[in-house]
């Protein structure tokens, strides 16, 4: 008799706590966003590494997810497949997002001014006009090639290795000038 109370009650208790539970796994899996559609054809194997917002004087400007394969190495970034996704919170203009770029690409590394306005021209036409919840998407294969994607729609190209360093160095060098997004983005390391 003490055995069937016992399994009655431990019955009485997970029943209680079931849709607790459920409440809980349903949130954790809702918290995980989907890979964006363009990046499920071009590194099918990435997963979220981690994400945080970027904040300019206390309002957050976007939030940025890195996408990356299981073995990622922030160390080595420039040698590795992974994306960088923006999703902005405020309408900003690609010309200025281009040329602040630039600006924090000089933090990471040196180059030339020829490189600065190459790469600014890449960049204007990578980076269109942005508007609140508008998606930029940055994808390296880690050999140089690097792909960038507007609300899902590819705008630019180039295969430049110490472009793809630099650029997303902004973010994962340890010279970065947002070490607390960077330690986001590499939380789940």
């Amino acid at each position: 008799m003490p055995d069937l109370r016992r399994r009655k009650t431990l019955i009485w208790g997970i029943s209680l706590l079931a849709p607790t539970l459920t409440t809980m796994t349903n949130t954790v899996l809702a918290a995980t966003p989907a890979a964006p559609q363009e990046l499920r054809s071009t590194l099918p194997a990435a997963h979220l590494l981690g994400s945080g917002p970027m904040r300019f004087f206390g309002l957050r400007v976007y939030e940025a997810r890195l996408w990356a394969l299981p073995d990622f190495e922030p160390a080595q970034y420039a040698r590795q497949p992974f994306a960088l996704e923006l999703i902005y919170d405020r309408k900003l203009e690609g010309e200025a997002i281009a040329e602040r770029s630039i600006a924090e690409m000089r933090r990471v590394g040196s180059f030339s001014e020829q490189q600065a306005r190459q790469w600014l021209l890449l960049m204007t036409k990578a980076f269109p006009d942005v508007l609140a919840q508008d998606r930029l998407l940055g994808v390296t294969d880690g050999a140089g090639d690097v792909r960038f994607f507007h609300n899902g729609r590819e705008t630019a190209r180039i295969q430049d290795a110490e472009y793809a360093r630099l650029f997303f160095g902004i973010w994962l060098s340890e010279q970065t000038s947002a070490p607390g997004l960077r330690a986001a983005l590499l939380s789940k390391r």
